[in-house]
């Protein structure tokens, strides 16, 4: 089997992938332009990719092509349809980021919540060995005991965030993106409603038709004065220009992303040039990017393509 994967890269290159050399002949670069793309795949039985983009072009330019694997849940850069034609088998992997991301969603909730980095830097830089007080007040922050915490996307991800909101004594209520959730023991409300009364709104929806700007600025002007959101789902969920505006005008007392409309935040991008960046935290995309998720998605690669030899042979 040729095997090609097109963006190793994207998945970090600190990983073992010496499953993937065990099965063929396994040929993988860090990065691939789309002009590159068909002239790499020419020969390969399999292709990874995680963001570059294979369209029915390239497929109709690979004639022994048969399995791609996409290193990711999300399979928006494969034409499925074109695959279908075609008789490619396309094959994700699911659910190898639970635990990352819902680390990753309370580490940047609690340094926005309880402004970690500005008290790192207090005592960093000296000022607390000259201060006569033992502490600091100048910003208080509070528990999560107690609050409510709104949930847009009551999937896995949610589920365990879900969890953890109840482990800290918070009151946990969810809205359904898909309309066809129901995950008792967790109360269940309409968007306007969860948001009118959360002191906390966390995002783990995935993009589709019903949540692209779903939070835009009608939206956050329903939320508490202050409330916090997270967004740890997609990008595009959030208006990020509204977003701005908000924390700006003192709408919404602030925000932590992890996720972006275009990746790499682009330098021009308003969030970037917030009033007050204390209210904002923002991350690269790495809610997903533990080492044990990276591994799991690596073997989910391996067993998929286990998966689709067993079954044409």
């Amino acid at each position: 089997m040729n095997i090609v994967f097109l963006d190793v890269e994207t998945i970090g290159k600190d990983i073992s992938f010496e499953e993937l050399e065990s099965l063929g002949n396994f040929v993988k670069y860090d990065d691939t332009a789309p002009e590159n793309v068909s002239d790499r795949l020419k020969d390969a039985d399999i292709a990874i990719t995680n963001k570059t983009r294979i369209t029915a072009e390239i497929m109709a330019a690979c004639p022994k092509l048969r399995l791609i694997c996409v290193a990711a849940t999300g399979m928006n850069n494969i034409d499925l349809d074109a695959a279908a034609k075609a008789g490619i088998t396309v094959k994700n992997v699911a659910g190898y980021s639970t635990g990352s991301v819902v680390q990753l969603t309370y580490g940047i909730l609690f340094s926005l919540m309880m402004h970690i980095s500005w008290f790192d830097s207090y005592v960093k830089s000296g000022e607390y060995s000259k201060s006569l007080m033992f502490t600091n007040y100048t910003y208080t922050f509070s528990e999560l005991s107690g609050k409510q915490i709104g949930i847009i996307g009551m999937g896995t991800i949610g589920k365990r965030s879900a969890a953890v909101a109840v482990s800290f004594g918070a009151n946990v209520v969810y809205y359904s993106t898909s309309g066809n959730n129901n995950s008792a023991p967790y109360t269940r409300l309409e968007l306007d409603e969860l948001l009118k009364t959360s002191d906390i709104v966390l995002i783990h929806a995935p993009l589709n038709d019903k949540t692209r700007n779903l939070i835009n600025a009608e939206k956050l002007k329903l939320m508490k004065p202050s409330a916090l959101l997270v967004n740890t789902g997609r990008g595009h969920i959030v208006n990020e220009s509204d977003l701005v505006e908000a924390i700006n005008s003192g709408i919404i007392a602030g925000a932590a992303l992890d996720v972006f409309s275009k990746e790499p935040l682009p330098e021009n991008n308003p969030l970037l040039k917030v009033k007050y960046p204390d209210r904002l935290i923002l991350t690269p995309h790495i809610a997903w990017t533990s080492i044990e998720s990276r591994k799991k998605l690596l073997q989910g690669i391996v067993n998929n393509i286990h998966e689709f030899y067993a079954r044409i042979r």
